[in-house]
């Protein structure tokens, strides 16, 4: 009888342990991710808005409850310290990709992990030490594990079995789940209106916002399911006739067909920004080459990026289809599996051979996926390279340009004309030049500065197509050729350049977004008498249609849906961005618009002045125009056929 007693006793006395264990298992849980979520609400936007955190404790339960209810009970401490270390290598990555990006990152991001590799010395130099402040607890937690099971082997004692919840405590979290489910539901609803990404996750919290954007997500595959190509050509066709792009309709196209049957080259350049064109540095040209074919050719100084998720191959997709990235997933992945019309394809229809280089793997942003979606005949790719190591890409822009002209000479013997495109690498993030291989010299105050070596990086890019430009000349190709020159994307990170001192060392005007993603346009047409400066604003989507008009080709009896404009020959023009700056932002003749949770409370900038705008009556016309333009061309690509 006393031994019974005594058992129940003991029996009484472990369950209130293992109650006392659980529960503050489970809080603690939730305090401790709690506090994480609101440490990446401070990286993603500045500040942390306390009431707003329930945006963030409704979607945590929801998540803690499950696993909860859902764990055995011996499973319980490594489900807590699994999802912990998940969670907060999540929210670490996500403050790294904001910090380098300027966007939120959604579950789309997951699938570019593989190319972070590639770009190991680009991710580190963003994370800051601050970003570790994700993890101390893992780390102590962890050492208390340890200690404790050194501990108990020493001591003898065995391993306790764990009783199950009681059943009022399962209810009472079922109930919590229950209600976390509906205030998180609440948040997504109320949210989903929101077109701005940054707004949206603000105010729906980080996961609530995953949980939107596949929504979203789905949306929009299964309106482009439910519909056909022809209807999205069509609908695309009516909106843009309603925008005023030229003041008169008809007669021939100015400048159309100047270059017929001219070869064509792509100068994709890596991180180039606008601003050093025609900017000297100590009295010296930073970009003599550049400056050159500018003063000869045509240059567009207000063209801006709008490249998405996929950066670099993001820009290569749309200077040859003029159509929107979805900014949802790299292009290169989620649509390197169609037939995608393309300025490939309609060369080819011409006799033209399209050809690519890159003197990385082709597998990097899937470019091999990319380069069959566009029909390239061939691309050329790290193995066709010496490795002179000149930065963690291996092959500089010289190998680059020598390989290319070699290849294309080999075509222009046989007379056929060809196309051909080069994205170069020898200004990528972090711009590091070999001091053997630079060709300027810095100022003291401009050295071991990112700014510094950003000009060092842009001014051996130029170096190169001056190389890139005697190979042609030599080999006999440059007055049967047009040579097309643009940036990706911008390259000075936004904290770590500072407007004002960028102001002050260079002698310009530098905006944190008007001057970041204003990138160069200069074409070069053979046998052109003067150069001309083309003011029309514009951006990645106008170049292709600006190309075929030069080279006598009509898109429009090549039934060939484009997004862009041929910049000769409109008057006005509006361009989307939604990647480093949110949905429904836009640049048109006159400004830079960048909206709040909508219209009302957007803010808008002069491209020309860089002065504030606070009259933005007349603008609306363009923001509902551009949201409805980049949603059709979201639904025209997905409604493209598969190979």
């Amino acid at each position: 009888m006393r031994h019974s007693s005594s058992r129940s006793r003991d029996s009484l006395l472990y369950l209130n342990e293992e109650r006392s264990f659980r529960v503050p298992l489970f809080y603690a849980a939730v305090v401790i991710l709690l506090i994480k979520l609101a440490l990446l609400r401070y990286f993603l936007f500045g500040e942390i808005k306390w009431p707003r955190l329930t945006a963030d404790a409704s979607a945590l339960l929801v998540l803690l409850c499950a696993l909860e209810l859902a764990t055995p009970a011996k499973l319980k401490a490594w489900a807590y310290g699994g999802l912990n270390l998940i969670v907060s290598l999540l929210l670490f990555s996500s403050a790294v990709y904001f910090e380098h990006f300027g966007s939120v990152p959604t579950y789309t991001a997951l699938y570019e992990l593989h190319q972070v590799t590639k770009v190991k010395d680009s991710v580190e130099s963003t994370i800051q030490w601050s970003h570790y402040w994700f993890f101390p607890d893992i780390v102590i937690g962890l050492a208390v594990w340890i200690y404790a099971g050194v501990m108990k082997r020493r001591s003898g004692s065995g391993r306790r079995k764990l009783a199950s919840a009681t059943p009022m405590y399962r209810v009472v979290l079922s109930a919590l789940f229950i209600l976390a489910i509906v205030v998180s539901a609440r948040f997504i609803h109320v949210g989903m209106p929101i077109e701005n990404e940054l707004v949206m996750a603000e105010d729906e919290g980080f996961l609530n916002y995953q949980v939107a954007a596949a929504i979203k997500a789905a949306k929009d595959n299964s309106i482009a399911a439910e519909g056909n190509t022809a209807d999205f050509v069509k609908q695309a066709e009516d909106l843009q006739a309603t925008y005023p792009y030229q003041d008169k309709q008809g007669g021939t196209p100015a400048d159309f067909g100047i270059a017929k049957g001219k070869n064509v080259i792509f100068v994709q350049m890596e991180a180039f920004q606008n601003f050093p064109i025609h900017l000297k540095l100590n009295g010296k040209e930073i970009t003599p080459e550049l400056n050159k074919l500018a003063d000869e050719g045509l240059y567009f100084p207000h063209i801006f990026q709008q490249i998405g998720q996929g950066n670099t191959s993001d820009a290569e997709f749309m200077s040859n289809t003029s159509i929107y990235p979805t900014a949802q997933i790299a292009m290169s992945t989620g649509y390197g599996n169609r037939n995608i019309p393309s300025l490939p394809r309609l060369l080819q229809q011409n006799g033209y051979i399209a050809d690519t280089f890159h003197v990385n793997d082709v597998t990097f942003w899937d470019r091999n996926k990319l380069y069959a979606a566009l029909n390239f005949d061939h691309y050329y790719d790290k193995p066709y390279y010496k490795n002179d190591h000149f930065n963690s890409f291996g092959a500089s822009d010289e190998e680059l340009y020598r390989v290319a002209v070699d290849k294309l000479s080999d075509i222009d013997k046989s007379d056929q004309p060809f196309y051909a495109q080069f994205v170069t690498v020898s200004s990528h993030f972090p711009f590091e030049v070999p001091a053997d291989r630079a060709k300027m010299t810095l100022p003291d105050n401009l050295k071991k500065t990112q700014l510094g070596n950003y000009l060092l990086a842009v001014n051996y890019t130029d170096y190169a197509i001056g190389k890139l430009v005697e190979r042609l000349k030599a080999e006999g190709m440059w007055d049967d050729t047009v040579l097309v020159f643009y940036g990706d994307h911008f390259g000075l990170q936004p904290d770590d350049n500072d407007p004002e001192q960028v102001n002050r060392l260079l002698g310009i005007k530098y905006d944190p977004k008007v001057t970041r993603f204003n990138i160069p346009l200069i074409i070069h047409v053979p046998g052109q008498q003067k150069g001309e400066v083309v003011d029309q604003v514009g951006g990645q989507l106008d170049i292709m249609p600006t190309v075929t008009n030069l080279l006598g080709i009509s898109l429009k009896q090549a039934n060939f849906t484009t997004f862009g404009h041929d910049l000769l020959n409109i008057d006005h023009n509006v361009i989307g961005s939604r990647y480093y700056l949110p949905t429904g932002s836009f640049f048109n003749n006159d400004i830079l618009f960048v909206p709040g949770k909508g219209f009302d409370d957007g803010t808008a900038v002069n491209i020309r002045t860089l002065e504030p705008v606070t009259d933005l009556s007349p603008y609306r016309k363009d923001y509902d125009y551009i949201l409805k333009l980049m949603e059709l061309s979201d639904h025209y690509v997905r409604s493209l056929p598969k190979r």
